[in-house]
């Protein structure tokens, strides 16, 4: 067993960050007040279970103005569910892969939809090569080619064997460290798209390793398209790890 996983299970043995995972669970981009409302302890013992939760990779922070938010991360639980589950049993709980987080339309503007943080034993250049070139998306995105110039407001899709799954703009370009596009989901023939949503993939070296920061935001809510993101972005990553560190795709019983 790897270290993040001994981290990933000793964070979830604690029965308060348990609870801290669960009041994420059903809303996410919560603040430390918001967050120490519901468990009889101080601040600084609800910060100091916070952090072992981040340490461990299962929530993941970001400033918005003078708060401190808190998201809930799937990516380790993922990791966790293909290496020790999936073997044995079939796809993960419905209820809990398709946490989804309805955001209020003014705090649409301010507060990520959804937020996954992996740490990737690779260098920066090969995570973005893996993350642009279709011939490694196909191993990992759940079968699906990506395709683009690249350039800031050029169209990319996704395609795979049943035709068009994913498409979008450009927006940002800066590799290999930050990528920032739109992303209108077209996996449900026939369906009407929603609006398009805003995806950024962020990449940060980190001696030999690189942490990604995938942030989905603008999601629209209650879109037939977007239930299963959480899932579905999970189970990119971690295949996307998987795929880098061993060379070997990452097959997941669907």
């Amino acid at each position: 067993m790897s270290e993040l996983d001994d981290e990933v299970f000793r964070a979830l043995a604690d029965v308060s960050r348990r609870t801290l995972l669960d009041l994420l669970f059903q809303r996410d981009g919560q603040a430390l007040s918001e967050l120490q409302e519901h468990l009889p302890m101080t601040r600084f013992g609800v910060m100091k279970h916070l952090q072992i939760l981040e340490n461990a990779g299962l929530i993941t922070t970001r400033k918005v103005g003078r708060e401190k938010l808190h998201f809930l991360n799937p990516v380790p639980i993922q990791m966790v569910y293909d290496r020790w589950v999936s073997k044995y049993a079939r796809r993960f709980s419905r209820s809990l892969t398709e946490l989804k987080y309805l955001l209020e339309d003014q705090e649409m503007t301010e507060k990520p939809a959804h937020i996954f943080t992996v740490f990737i034993r690779t260098t920066p250049e090969r995570l973005w090569q893996a993350i642009t070139d279709g011939e490694l998306t196909s191993q990992y995105y759940y079968g699906s080619r990506v395709e683009s110039t690249w350039q800031p407001g050029a169209p990319f899709t996704y395609t795979t064997d049943n035709g068009l799954a994913i498409e979008g703009e450009v927006l940002e370009y800066d590799p290999p460290h930050r990528l920032v596009t739109t992303f209108i989901p077209r996996w449900i023939p026939g369906a009407t798209p929603p609006p398009p949503s805003k995806i950024a993939w962020e990449i940060e070296p980190k001696g030999a390793a690189c942490k990604l920061t995938v942030t989905h935001s603008e999601i629209a809510a209650e879109v037939a398209q977007t239930y299963g993101i959480i899932e579905g972005m999970a189970q990119i990553l971690s295949g996307l790890k998987t795929l880098l560190e061993t060379g070997e795709p990452l097959v997941v019983a669907r």
